[in-house]
């Protein structure tokens, strides 16, 4: 049976920087949103039993220290695991954006199991990273995103989207050839940087150097999306750098399909 209202959660921490706009998106897209501090969780205040979605938005938790991302991914990993499996367990959402995608891949949430021996485990480790940027600085441009794979999140996207992305550490590098060439495989490689033709990008149009281009993958089911670029930085037509001077075909701008598709899915399947 549908739900009568998506619920979801938008988890914050210290140093979090884009949850406000993140839950606008949701909000505008017809879903019920907490913000809340994953200290909540921890203090058993805010059940993820509760949501369909679970989100980490964009930011610099912890100042990125260690590594972006790092501290708040131990965090889920070590104090947050079960209930983290019981949510995926039920069918249900998540993703990371930016700061998020960082979290996802260093807990090992994202990629997730590669094929059916890791799936039988049902625990891979960590298989990819994000690092930091070829430039050697921080990336603040609009970017050219080839859409691809069959994730659930960007169904009805345009071939090729325009996204920002505002990184230090957002450079997609596998393990090792085993973990990238099943990525290929297995269709979970969800965007990829390109030029505006849809060509293969140097430069700044590939902006940190990701391997193969990647620039947001899925799990195997499609359920738990992990992107560099900030879709709700395009969710609106006139957050479009170059807006005058193009024909609106709408209110909303190319991100907003992304939770569109996130809150559709859980009306239809959960």
């Amino acid at each position: 049976m549908s739900v009568q209202k998506v619920a979801v959660i938008v988890l914050r921490t210290a140093g979090t920087n884009c949850d406000g706009e993140t839950a606008f998106a949701f909000e505008r897209c017809g879903a019920r949103v907490r913000l809340a501090h994953i200290h909540q969780l921890f203090l058993g205040k805010v059940c993820l039993d509760d949501f369909h979605i679970l989100v980490i938005p964009g930011g610099f938790t912890y100042g990125d220290d260690i590594a972006s991302g790092k501290i708040l991914a131990n965090e889920l990993r070590l104090r947050l695991g079960s209930d983290l499996r019981q949510f995926l367990g039920g069918g249900k959402l998540m993703i990371g954006i930016c700061n998020g995608f960082q979290v996802f891949v260093k807990a090992g949430i994202l990629p997730g199991p590669l094929d059916e021996g890791e799936q039988k485990k049902r625990t891979t480790g960590q298989q990819a990273t994000l690092t930091n940027n070829d430039s050697g600085k921080f990336e603040d441009r609009w970017c050219y995103l080839k859409s691809e794979g069959n994730s659930i999140w960007t169904q009805g996207l345009e071939p090729i989207v325009y996204l920002p992305v505002a990184h230090g550490e957002g450079k997609f590098v596998p393990r090792d050839d085993h973990v990238l060439n099943q990525l290929r495989r297995n269709g979970q490689i969800a965007l990829r940087y390109c030029t505006k033709e849809g060509g293969k990008p140097a430069y700044p149009q590939n902006p940190n150097g990701s391997v193969d281009d990647i620039a947001g993958i899925t799990d195997q089911t499609g359920r738990i999306f992990g992107l560099m670029p900030h879709p709700e930085r395009h969710f609106l037509f006139i957050q479009h750098p170059f807006w005058t001077r193009l024909k609106a075909k709408g209110h909303y701008g190319q991100g907003a399909r992304i939770f569109q598709n996130g809150v559709d899915y859980v009306r239809k399947n959960l």
